[in-house]
């Protein structure tokens, strides 16, 4: 097979879906079926109204070329067949990875998508009002690339009228084909088959698919041999569309459109009425301002806007809209994965949900395998699961803070606090008493009840500011320092940790020292440490140094007497927690979000217990899993009253632990590939060993999928007095930009500014240099900051288009 074209895609499709043309993809149960006997009947039926009918086959297993549109032609009969324009693409089933017989050159299957839907707006543009979609051989069958046509055309999302089959077996290959589409978000909207043979499979199919989905299924007699002569077909195709009962098939499947269309039409006023949208009761979104999704694919929503459907629209009421906060931080693999969707079909039928109390599954038990091995930290050794990241972190602080109390002989009317950094937050934890691990910010600010139990430092945060890479630092440690940032000479400077002045360490390790004698001072008593390493999410996405948090780590295991005194720590342990228990919050920086397994790795330190969530299942479902060392599992051996009194409803469920592991796989198994090799080496991430060694770049500790130099172009944008950027910088999937803001920041978040302009622009409507559908960006400010987050399957081509977009806001 030669290679797939090497031009780059135009930009993100829209599916098709116009108000005023009806569009049906036709699949076949399998091969042979009669799906262009079908179609025929469809498109001449359609005719019959005068309305113009477009038939479009653009795969074929047939040798000669236009076959399929030409018998249409010939026996519909007023019908536009689009072959003219669009040149058909052949392939024999039997040849490996479904190569093309013809010779032609195999599409890549954005040019095939792009070019059916270019095909489609020239039918939506030139009056068209029906346009039948066929397939070629079965459900998955291969495309010309080789990808099965059941997930080459999943992008369009178009309704499905399913051929099924009538022969011996047919009613297995049915079923089969229809949840094939089913399971990847298909609506297949009827069944149309051939009543003929002596099996009568369409007794038990009409009842099998109303019973069950309301699917009408419909039949016809089997067409006249061609060998009986061109005139009897011609007579077959007259009386077949001339029926009542295929005009009312007809009707039914306008009926569908017009539902589909109405239901968008209505679901932001619907949406207003019965929905209270998070993060949005002071100021509810406007039901013109509402983004409806009607799907998702790939990095991207399938989205329309009231105002599409009320004025003349050329591209379509669906538009590409790139998922830039990939969805709350939980979108890995892309949206509609339908490897995702068959592991999860596979659990849920193998076990539904069951309870792990007192009782094991081998998703579970395998997961917790998995994750343990995968993080090579030799301190831990058990998995708790929980329903999400919160309920994970609650999990933690309750193993952390107990193994703490018990070592150091503490009681119940001990107050008990957390160590942690200033501003962070680790989840809606507030609701138990001792667990108000979180410091005061814009999530807490207004719920009453809440009160920061812990001392929070403050820390130096690195970011790449007018060209230059930089350390911020807070005024606690610039009056140590005598300065207010540091500066490097790239992002993997700030990282390698080994070559970082021992001096910075030094007075990093001060302040820390500092803030725990204070605290042993006034007699506080602390239960855990607990970080995000390397990013700080929601609490302003920051990307603190590294060799602070390092530093603090060891600080507080080295600094025991400040936490209180044991009879029972064997000092020879190796694994044992020391000081504190030391927490890792991963539940969105893990998991190859910022490049690798773990963020922990960056530090070159273990934590006694981690939690990891969000990526955990590639953004399916939740689920969160929180590890912990064998020092802390014994707390809760001495005593039987001692157990960790947490367990929720659905607790390690079957169907996200499997969900799971094929997730990790899949992600493991890509960086094995090498497939983010294109952001590693040809990023400009890498730097060179030395100034006469510029050939021969070192491989680098970081890498984004952000291309280096447009970083650092970003972080010199500050000629739009409204879009000043202050700071950016990249890691891995997610790319941050600080900007300043026309208005002091509370600590209520509820400023307007430079972000928030950003997030309207970016929700434009854009158009590339390389032309295509119009799309636009979904993502969310906090404050001062707008970020945008690639999933671990975003193409290098995807992220240019992002990149250029951005470059066209701040040059407008």
């Amino acid at each position: 097979m030669e290679p797939q074209s090497a031009q780059a895609p135009p930009g993100p499709r829209g599916a098709v879906l116009w108000p005023s043309l009806i569009v049906y993809q036709i699949f076949g149960a399998t091969a042979d079926v009669g799906m262009t006997v079908f179609s025929t009947i469809l498109c001449k039926t359609a005719a019959r109204d005068k309305e113009h009918v477009y038939y479009l086959k653009p795969v074929s297993a047939d040798s000669s070329v236009g076959s399929a549109a030409a018998y249409v032609r010939k026996y519909a009969g007023g019908v536009y067949c689009t072959t003219a324009m669009f040149p058909e693409y052949h392939l024999q089933e039997n040849k490996e990875m479904g190569a093309l017989a013809s010779g032609r050159k195999v599409p890549p299957d954005w040019e095939l998508l792009h070019k059916i839907r270019g095909a489609a707006l020239q039918c939506a543009n030139h009056g068209g009002r029906w346009l039948f979609i066929e397939t070629t051989g079965g459900v998955n069958s291969p495309g010309p690339s080789g990808t099965t046509q059941a997930d080459l055309y999943r992008p369009l999302r178009l309704p499905v009228i399913l051929i099924g089959d009538y022969k011996p077996g047919g009613i297995s290959h049915t079923i089969s084909a229809f949840e094939s589409l089913r399971m990847r978000g298909y609506d297949v909207e009827m069944v149309l088959m051939f009543w003929g043979g002596s099996y009568r499979n369409y007794r038990f199919l009409t009842q099998y698919f109303w019973s069950r989905y309301k699917i009408p299924v419909k039949t016809i007699s089997l067409p006249p041999p061609t060998s009986a002569g061109d005139d009897k077909l011609q007579r077959y195709y007259h009386l077949a569309s001339a029926t009542e009962e295929f005009a009312n098939y007809r009707d039914t499947l306008h009926e569908v459109h017009i539902s589909r269309i109405d239901r968008l039409v209505s679901m932001p006023e619907t949406a207003k009425a019965k929905i209270w949208f998070p993060f949005a009761h002071h100021n509810p979104p406007r039901p013109e301002d509402l983004i409806i999704v009607d799907s998702a694919h790939g990095d991207h929503f399938q989205t329309t806007r009231m105002e599409l459907f009320y004025s003349f629209v050329y591209d379509g009421v669906l538009l590409p809209t790139y998922d830039g906060s990939a969805s709350w931080w939980t979108q890995g693999l892309g949206h509609g994965n339908s490897t995702l969707s068959l592991a999860a079909a596979y659990a849920a039928g193998r076990y539904g949900d069951v309870t792990m109390a007192g009782a094991v599954h081998e998703p579970g038990l395998k997961l917790a395998e998995t994750l343990l091995g995968g993080l090579k930290n030799p301190r831990l050794t058990r998995a708790f699961f929980s329903d999400n990241g919160s309920t994970g972190i609650k999990v933690a602080l309750k193993m952390a803070v107990a193994a703490a109390s018990y070592r150091y002989h503490w009681g119940e009317a001990d107050d008990i606090e957390v160590l942690g950094l200033n501003g962070t937050y680790h989840g809606e934890n507030h609701t138990v008493g001792y667990m108000k691990s979180t410091d005061l910010n814009r999530f807490d600010y207004n719920v009453a009840w809440h009160e920061p139990k812990g001392l929070w430092l403050e820390y130096p945060w690195v970011s790449c500011v007018r060209g230059k890479w930089t350390a911020i630092l807070p005024a606690s440690l610039g009056d140590l320092m005598g300065a207010d940032t540091l500066e490097f000479a790239s992002l993997h400077e700030v990282f390698d940790l080994e070559m970082r002045d021992a001096y910075i360490r030094e007075i990093y390790e001060a302040y820390i020292r500092c803030m725990l004698d204070e605290g042993k001072n006034m007699g506080r008593k602390f239960g855990a440490l607990i970080v995000e390493p390397i990013v700080i999410g929601a609490g302003g996405m920051l990307l603190v140094d590294p060799l602070f948090q390092n530093a603090l780590v060891d600080m507080v295991r080295r600094s025991e007497t400040c936490f209180g005194t044991s009879l029972d720590h064997h000092e020879d342990d190796a694994h044992s927690w020391k000081g504190l228990p030391v927490i890792f919050d991963e539940v969105f920086n893990g998991l190859y979000r910022l490049g690798r397994f773990s963020a922990a790795s960056f530090l070159g330190v273990d934590p006694d217990i981690s939690v990891h969530a969000k990526l955990l299942t590639g953004g399916l479902f939740p689920l969160a899993v929180t590890l912990a060392s064998e020092s802390v599992f014994p707390t809760y051996e001495k005593e039987t009253s001692n157990t960790l009194l947490h367990g929720d409803s659905y607790t390690a469920h079957p169907v996200g632990c499997h969900v799971a592991l094929e997730s990790i796989r899949m992600m493991q198994t890509m960086e094995q590939r090498g497939e983010w090799d294109w952001a590693r080496r040809e990023n400009g991430w890498s730097v060179a060993a030395d100034e006469d060694n510029k050939e021969n770049p070192v491989e680098p500790i970081v890498w984004s999928v952000w291309d280096a130099d447009f970083v650092v172009w970003l972080s010199r944008q500050r000629n739009k007095p409204s879009l000043l950027v202050r700071s950016t910088w990249a890691l891995g999937s997610v790319l941050a930009m600080h900007l300043e803001v026309d208005l002091s920041v509370t600590a209520a978040a509820d400023d307007i500014g430079a972000a928030e302009t950003l997030e309207a622009v970016l929700r434009q409507d854009f158009v590339g240099a390389g032309g295509g559908s119009p799309w636009n960006v979904h993502t969310r400010a906090m404050g001062d900051t707008l970020y945008l987050m690639a999933s671990q399957t975003t193409s290098k081509e995807d992220i240019a288009l992002i990149e250029e977009r951005l470059r066209d806001v701040f040059a407008e």
